[in-house]
């Protein structure tokens, strides 16, 4: 039940807030004078920081490219040449 109360505490940081919380956890895994629990505990909330980034940042690539997407000019039927007289010729 923790884990899901810590997913939903990530949830409601913001990405930056997020992002150097993840670099402080890396920052004190390395340094490597962390007991063993304190350092699975960090590992746990590291791994579901970075979950939530990437699920972020897949979720922005998305809206950039529906804008992309949106902004880019629609094949449309040529009006602009003259119609067809052939059949004026009969």
């Amino acid at each position: 039940m923790e884990e899901k109360a810590s997913y939903a505490d990530i949830e409601q940081l913001s990405f930056k807030e997020a992002s150097i919380e993840l670099e402080q956890i890396v920052r004190s895994l390395e340094a490597g004078d962390l007991e063993l629990e304190e350092s699975l505990s960090r590992y746990g909330r590291g791994v579901e920081l970075l979950k939530s980034l990437r699920k972020r940042l897949a979720e922005a690539e998305q809206k950039v490219q529906l804008l992309v997407d949106s902004t880019e000019p629609a094949v449309v039927a040529d009006t602009t040449s003259a119609p067809s007289t052939a059949y004026l010729d009969e």
